[in-house]
């Protein structure tokens, strides 16, 4: 049987999960990471992205994961994050519209605190849409 431990994530609005899990796999700000039983600890940024989680049966579970941070600890991994959803749980209307509000302000933005926030917010509609996608 593969080596366990327990993953924590918590968002402003609830715990979002809470187990034992085989791996993890997300975005960090300097590239994506895997995360294992007796991984090295770390902390790191994570960028919004795919959460794909490895339950104690193998089985993987993919859900969106907004920016925050991850702390891995000998048995342990917690995540903050300000957003996290399973598929389920996605409005894609929701998503394809901010979507496409961000890409109208990257083409025509011209502040760059504008194009800062929507180039933010584009890449999190992205990662919702794949996330709602990789439900079907």
């Amino acid at each position: 049987m593969p080596a366990l431990y327990t993953l924590e994530i918590f968002t402003p609005r609830r715990l979002f999960f809470s187990g034992s899990v085989e791996a993890l796999t997300l975005s960090l700000a300097d590239g994506e990471a895997g995360v294992y039983a007796n991984c090295a600890p770390f902390t790191a940024p994570v960028v919004p992205c795919l959460l794909k989680i490895r339950n104690r049966e193998g089985i993987w579970k993919t859900a969106f994961c907004a920016e925050g941070f991850i702390e891995v600890t000998g048995e342990k991994t917690v995540i903050i994050t300000n957003a996290a959803e399973w598929p389920e749980e996605i409005d894609y209307a929701q998503a394809e519209k901010a979507k496409k509000e961000s890409e109208e302000i990257l083409a025509n933005g011209l502040f760059k605190f504008e194009t800062e926030t929507a180039s933010a917010r584009l890449r999190r509609a992205n990662m919702r849409i794949k996330a709602k996608n990789s439900d079907q």
